[in-house]
């Protein structure tokens, strides 16, 4: 017995080895390609401004330590030590922080105000830490200054746009930077030409989205390993041919001697230098995709020494070739083999591009699902990886703006001040939520966190201040895009929350709703009427407009309402909960579908069979346990597992009395028989199923500020008319739609 157990364990640590071996592999090429090839431009973006004027051995020298102690900083010590710590059930990125706090610290306002929620956050329940007096302090800070949860709010969203405007600059930059290589052994090829050659990759690249990453995705990480094996060789080869003495600039000592010479121009050289960390937080992002320990070897095992090896290697070039310092990359390679790393580079770009291209449409589709942004057609490219997605809308419009961008500028040093900026910003927004995780969420001692706020957080602040510096010359393309983004997602989440509050002030009890039967003839019709809301008790406003217009309704009602939480994933025996609504024999029915901001939702018609197959399995349920229970019981420990999906429905009957009051009561049946009500939904599932929408038109009220009006009428209103309809999202067939037009004054 012990051999065999000793032989199991054996098989499973291979099984785990090999498995992260793979995942190991697979993120060289979705993860590490921005990082890997900012070496491209790295030394030319710091040596472009007044630098340029100090080109001794000593400043040289103390620009590879800045290079060497940031990415050993930042990359390294923050994220690879700490931030991938703090990830939300596997997911990382800033929305994932921010779902953290959400959920465990009670700090966000994205957090669903209903108690369906409360089992799928009872899951965090065993890791809950005793609070401290730092994390009791805050948290009611957080509760008595309701600003401070929009301030966070804001500082979330504002890291947000950054890494969509990452998404604009890191092609532009990246393939721009690589093809200008070529003008190394054709000096004369005129700037129009390299701009052209980049626009072609760019178009290319993103036609080539729409067929998925796990498609085009199989030659990106040879890619990468090949790119950072023929840089560690020309790095190593450089620094052996020019300059064996860099190696002493591993001492921060060079550091403190290159601000003592350079001064000022040491300082707005940093905007330049930062670019060395660019694609540091995709290892944080990209979280979901692996696992902490396959990114961890990854970057330590060959990512880190490969980078450092680079650098030093184009250092020691520069320190004998003083005049090549705006080639420098390139002018450092060997002619013998400059055309193949010519090649692998402009490759490796594209993969970088990739990267960030895919990180975007990922982040934008938890806004989206988290009522940040307005609905896009999202579709998943892989059965089996869900995180793969792509949005044609959001991917022609990324090509357009890099286009622009790479056409209208043109100089790769106006747009590395715009990339600099938009990174150190999104890594900043990261320190800042990481102190908050720290504090409420690990309940450490406070003195953790300002430690942690003050070594990263300086270090940060003064590569900010650097690249603010630098706004006037690129940095405010950055800026407007970020800005823009950044009103689009705040105004589209304000207006979603104002017409949502609207509906749940304005919803109607049942009793008032059946009391119009009598006065305006009520009449009931064949089939299954599946209401489309947002309110999660009592009736629309919608539906109480439309049966007052039109008064008649389906044999067998459905009120729908799509729950959309601050936690990655749910699990499918947890995805729906059904209720009745007022006595049986009115076959009302409330389905609340809850989903994850990574889930992948379901083509109409399956959904379809999943909500009816739920509801028959709420009637079965009742019917043989004769016992309705309570909506928060919980399934016993020891309950078969074939029970599982029963215990999924939520046994809860609503008393709908007043006007929007629900009440959840335990309520006992005695020989309660459903088998009528199993027929009738047999029934009207036969008959067919019609769905049921509004179609509002939000309007601020007259009385309402400019602010306001502009905010709600204009550009939510514009947001509205122009982005994907609810219907279409869905997947809802249109022949069997109806829509109920209503104007909401907000």
């Amino acid at each position: 017995m012990e051999l065999e157990s000793g032989s199991t364990n054996r098989q499973s640590r291979l099984k785990l080895y090999k498995s992260t071996l793979i995942l190991v592999y697979q993120s060289f090429g979705v993860v590490y390609g921005d990082l890997s090839t900012s070496p491209i431009y790295v030394y030319t973006s710091t040596f472009s401004g007044r630098l340029r004027l100090h080109e001794d051995d000593d400043e040289i020298l103390g620009v590879l330590s800045l290079v060497f102690w940031t990415l050993t900083l930042i990359p390294l010590c923050k994220y690879i030590v700490f931030v991938l710590g703090a990830d939300d059930n596997g997911e990382g990125g800033t929305f994932a922080l921010y779902s953290l706090l959400c959920r465990r610290a009670k700090l966000g306002l994205l957090r669903p105000s209903h108690s369906t929620d409360d089992d799928i956050s009872s899951q965090d329940s065993c890791l809950l830490i005793k609070e401290t007096r730092a994390s009791s302090l805050l948290k009611e800070f957080f509760d008595k200054h309701h600003s401070s949860r929009v301030v966070l709010l804001l500082i979330v969203i504002l890291g947000t746009s950054m890494v969509i405007a990452d998404g604009i600059l890191t092609p532009s930059m990246s393939v721009l930077s690589a093809v200008y290589g070529i003008k190394t052994k054709a000096g004369g090829l005129h700037d129009s030409y390299a701009v052209l050659i980049t626009c072609l990759i760019l178009v290319g690249l993103f036609a080539l989205q729409h067929i998925g990453t796990h498609r085009v995705g199989f030659l990106f990480a040879p890619i990468i390993l090949l790119w950072l094996l023929s840089i560690s060789g020309v790095g190593i080869y450089n620094i052996i041919q020019w300059n064996p003495r860099v190696v002493s600039a591993l001492s921060p000592y060079y550091v403190y001697k290159l601000f003592k010479l350079t001064g000022k121009d040491g300082w707005t050289s940093l905007g330049g230098i930062v670019l060395c960390i660019t694609g540091a937080e995709a290892m944080f992002a990209d979280l979901g995709h692996f696992s902490q320990l396959s990114i961890r070897i990854a970057f330590t095992a060959i990512i880190y020494p490969s980078l450092i090896l680079a650098y030093m290697g184009e250092a020691a070039y520069l320190s004998k070739h003083k005049e090549d310092l705006q080639r420098s990359f390139y002018r450092a390679i060997p002619e013998v083999v400059f055309w193949p790393v010519f090649i692998i580079a402009t490759l490796a770009t594209v993969v970088a591009s990739q990267a960030v291209i895919s990180a975007t449409f990922s982040i934008i589709s938890q806004c989206w699902a988290l009522k940040c942004f307005p609905r896009v057609k999202i579709i998943h490219t892989s059965n089996q990886m869900h995180g793969q997605i792509y949005i044609p809308e959001v991917n022609w419009m990324l090509m357009v703006f890099c286009l622009l961008v790479v056409i209208g500028f043109r100089d790769t040093d106006m747009i590395a001040n715009a990339y600099g900026l938009t990174v150190i910003i999104v890594m900043f927004v990261t320190t800042c939520l990481m102190f908050l995780v720290i504090v409420m969420v690990w309940k450490r001692n406070i003195l953790a966190a300002f430690i942690f706020v003050t070594v990263f957080g300086f270090v940060e602040l003064l590569y900010l201040s650097s690249c603010l510096a630098k706004v006037a010359k690129g940095g405010w393309i950055a800026l407007i895009f970020s800005l823009i983004v950044l009103s689009v997602m705040y105004i589209w989440h304000y207006g979603t929350l104002q017409k949502q509050s609207f509906e749940s002030h304005n919803r109607t009890s049942l009793d008032m709703l059946l009391s119009l039967g009598p006065n305006v003839g009520l009449n009931r019709v064949r089939g299954i009427g599946l209401i489309y809301t947002n309110v999660l008790s009592g009736i629309p406003p919608m539906f109480s407009h439309f049966v007052t217009n039109f008064p008649a309704f389906h044999q067998v009602l459905i009120f729908v309402t799509f729950q959309f939480l601050t936690t990655p994933r749910v699990s499918a025996n947890q995805r729906f909960i059904v209720s009745r609504i007022g006595p049986a024999e009115f076959r009302l029915y409330r389905c609340i579908v809850r989903f994850g901001y990574k889930d992948a939702r379901k083509e109409s018609h399956a959904f379809e069979t999943d909500l009816i197959e739920t509801v028959r399995e709420f009637l079965q349920h009742e019917s043989d346990d004769g016992d309705a229970r309570d909506s928060a019981s919980a399934m016993p420990v020891n309950q078969p597992e074939s029970d599982c999906l029963r215990d999924e429905v939520s046994m809860r009957v609503e008393n709908c009395s007043g006007v929007g009051l629900t009440r959840c009561k335990r309520v006992r049946f005695r020989g309660v028989d459903n088998s009528k009500e199993l027929d009738d939904l047999e029934d009207a599932r036969e008959a067919g199923l019609a769905y049921m929408m509004g179609n509002t038109c939000v309007l601020a009220r007259k009385t309402s500020s400019f602010v306001k009006k502009f905010a709600i009428n204009i550009v939510y209103g514009f947001l509205r008319r122009n982005c994907r309809r609810p219907s279409t999202a869905l997947g809802v067939p249109h022949t069997s739609l109806i829509e109920v037009g209503m104007a909401y004054r907000v």
